[in-house]
């Protein structure tokens, strides 16, 4: 009697276990349906150093001095990103989980009192239940959880271009802080070389102590700027590094004059661009629709589920062992049904996800308004600083090069005024600033408009075959 009981509940117990490990879900790849179909491939993986050992980028003395270098460095180490692309692997990991039968349901049962039968007594039951969810309900779900999903897959394609607007944000900073310096220190000194051309005039007797006292306070003003530009790149320093999730106090070279990109397309052709690319609409989209499928799966969660069940009675040997069938145990095969008959929580649930599903598509309609509003102001930041910085570079900074080598001759000869010249050098240093000024703001409005696309705009360089950057005449 117990062996036959014993071999009963080993039974079920196998048939438990061989219906939880063997599933025709098992050979599904939980991240097939979590990224967009156009970058899909064999492996299934993404741009990360674990999965396809691609070595990361080390610091400044084993990369190029290069924004793309420094990008790909930030894309790296860049904790917002990791953190971003958990998040996607959190999501896709929810497939597998919607997608499964609920757990089988193994009863025993023991007659404390034996029930007395013709076959014999009845001891104990052993009982197995499996319920199985309306037709599509667990498809359904699924669907909108890789719905889910491909939400995280394009926030964390918009946590990558972030991270790379600030790296160029911060780049472009720091090239124009180097550039400043440079060039302020290349007018100190030249500030310096006119004070010894004044200081030999006043010891000669042609030259007056009021101009030495003049040009006296133009080097101590132009020292004290270099000193305070010079101090001022530890932060911008420091802001860099942060980006790339380094120390703060580790060295940065000086960043070379970095390319003058132009963007090509005008700003409406832009703002098309944006509205089929960009990760934030996509993402906003593919909520919409996995608030569609959730009202699918609202409506099918109020149809009945059914329950299948096994049930074997254990029965001893009947006292008269000439009974025909002694000792058999019953098998009862049952249905069962859950009976969702409470509708005004499952209408409430339709309800509510055709509510939130229309309030996404409200927020989807402002964030394109908003995103057409920040490609054009992006690009006439964008170009109107290239503008302003070609201007300069072209004419302005010529002329007053051009300018100052004229009043310098004509301090010499004695036929201009002292005055006009330090006004003329000091114009020069202005215009070659601002100049710098305008490339960084140009990079920096192009960094933000690339965040905004979702992708690399078309550009060109805008070449400068002279040099324009310099105070010398």
């Amino acid at each position: 009697m117990s062996s036959k009981l014993c071999l009963c509940a080993l039974c079920a117990t196998v048939v438990v276990a061989a219906s939880g490990c063997s599933t025709p879900f098992d050979s599904r790849d939980p991240y097939s349906r979590t990224m967009p179909p156009e970058i899909r491939y064999p492996s299934q993986s993404v741009y990360r150093e674990h999965e396809n050992h691609e070595p990361a980028p080390q610091a400044d003395d084993e990369i190029a001095n290069h924004p793309d270098e420094y990008i790909r460095y930030a894309l790296f180490h860049s904790p917002e990103v990791e953190a971003a692309y958990q998040r996607w692997r959190a999501a896709s990991e929810r497939l597998p989980q919607v997608r499964s039968l609920p757990d089988p349901r193994l009863n025993f049962g023991f007659f404390l009192n034996e029930v007395e039968t013709r076959v014999g007594p009845q001891q104990a039951r052993v009982g197995l239940q499996q319920t199985f969810p309306w037709i599509g309900k667990l498809q359904a779900r699924e669907d909108a959880a890789a719905k889910g999903a491909l939400v995280a897959w394009y926030l964390y394609q918009e946590a990558q271009l972030r991270v790379a607007e600030r790296v160029m944000i911060a780049l472009h900073d720091l090239a124009y802080l180097d550039r400043a310096t440079a060039i302020t220190q290349e007018s100190y000194e030249l500030l310096v070389s006119f004070e010894e051309v004044v200081r030999a005039r006043y010891r000669l007797g042609s030259g007056s102590h009021p101009e030495l006292i003049r040009i006296q306070v133009e080097v101590g003003q132009l020292d004290d700027r270099v000193t305070q530009l010079q101090a001022l790149r530890g932060s911008y320093v420091a802001a860099f590094n942060a980006v790339l999730n380094r120390q703060s106090g580790t060295a940065v070279p000086l960043v070379g004059k970095l390319p003058a990109w132009l963007v090509d397309d005008d700003s409406e052709k832009l703002a098309e661009l944006a509205r089929g690319s960009s990760p934030v609409l996509a993402s906003l989209n593919q909520r919409i629709e996995q608030a569609r499928m959730e009202t699918g799966v609202a409506r099918k969660d109020g149809y009945p589920d059914l329950t299948v069940g096994i049930d074997f009675i254990v029965t001893d040997e009947a006292a008269g062992p000439t009974i025909a069938e002694s000792g058999d145990d019953p098998i009862m095969l049952s249905f069962g049904l859950n009976l969702p008959i409470w509708r005004e929580k499952y209408d409430a649930g339709v309800r509510e996800s055709i509510a939130n599903r229309l309030s996404i598509s409200h927020q989807r309609q402002a964030a394109g308004n908003t995103l057409s509003t920040q490609v054009h102001q992006a690009w006439f930041e964008h170009t109107d600083a290239a503008r302003r910085a070609l201007l300069y570079e072209e004419s302005l900074i010529p002329k007053a090069k051009e300018s100052l080598a004229a009043s310098m001759v004509g301090f010499r000869n004695g036929d201009s005024e002292f005055l006009d010249l330090l006004d003329t050098q000091r114009t020069l240093l202005e215009f070659a600033i601002t100049a710098q000024r305008a490339r960084a703001d140009s990079g920096k409005a192009l960094a933000l408009l690339n965040r905004l696309v979702g992708e690399p705009v078309q550009t060109h360089n805008q070449t400068i075959n002279h040099k324009t950057d310099e105070v010398q005449p």
